[in-house]
């Protein structure tokens, strides 16, 4: 009896959608080779998955890049994406929206040491690359939005991110469809955690043929809750005592 052969699949990465022009406009040539960085270094540094190669960009890169549509109204505009991975979906925002100054947060080495050679050849002079936990940054980064994707169930993703929001932040959590049934699940921890209000939307719709879940969370006056907010005023006097010793 034969055994049964591997199922065989593409890893080519396929042409650039047309759409692609219409969402990256003038920096599209630097959204193509973030594309083949993924399918290349991505893919041999265990970052992507080969089967994902064909469907980097209607999957991925796309199905972030949308996200820039979806982020507030705000001159000088900062925003953290937690868990950034391989740049998803920070980099693609980051071509997407270059008026928006975006810091990947990545706690492993080699996924940080990848995204730092993205941001050096595409010169994303808007984008920051950090290394280190969401839970070791409070106080330390605080930002207007906190981006994340397929990371962790909600409640725990609202832990980790809003505690790095400013005061009357956003976070938006990429998910699939199971979007509705995470923030019915989560109510009691997104409360506790500082939330005030919470909605989920589907954006790209008309741009892309698998539209983008999106859980927008609206913080209050304290992102994060009780604690977080005691966090950030330890490191705030922890900072300033800093600068009086130096001087």
């Amino acid at each position: 009896m034969e055994e049964p052969q591997p199922e065989e699949f593409s890893t080519e990465l396929g042409e650039t959608p047309a759409v692609a022009a219409e969402i990256f406009g003038d920096r599209l040539e630097l959204a193509v080779r973030y594309a083949e960085l993924l399918a290349d270094a991505g893919v041999t540094r265990g970052l992507i998955g080969p089967r994902e190669v064909p469907r980097l960009w209607e999957r991925h890169i796309l199905n972030c890049a949308v996200l820039g549509e979806a982020l507030p109204e705000k001159h000088s505009l900062s925003l953290c994406d937690v868990g950034s991975g391989a740049g998803l979906p920070g980099i693609p925002v980051a071509l997407a929206r270059p008026d928006v100054q975006i810091t990947l947060l990545e706690p492993l080495l080699r996924r940080t040491t990848f995204l730092e050679e993205v941001v050096r050849e595409l010169r994303l002079d808007n984008v920051t690359v950090l290394r280190g936990r969401a839970e070791e940054m409070v106080g330390k980064v605080q930002v207007d939005v906190v981006t994340a994707r397929a990371v962790a169930p909600l409640d725990r993703l609202a832990g980790w991110g809003l505690p790095l929001l400013r005061p009357y932040g956003q976070m938006l959590a990429l998910k699939g469809d199971s979007a509705e049934q995470e923030v019915a699940e989560h109510k009691a921890a997104l409360l506790k955690l500082g939330a005030e209000e919470w909605s989920v939307e589907v954006i790209g719709a008309d741009v892309v043929s698998t539209p983008t879940h999106v859980v927008r969370v609206k913080a209050g006056e304290s992102p994060g809750g009780v604690k977080a907010a005691a966090r950030r005023a330890k490191a705030a006097r922890a900072s300033r005592g800093g600068v009086r010793r130096r001087r």
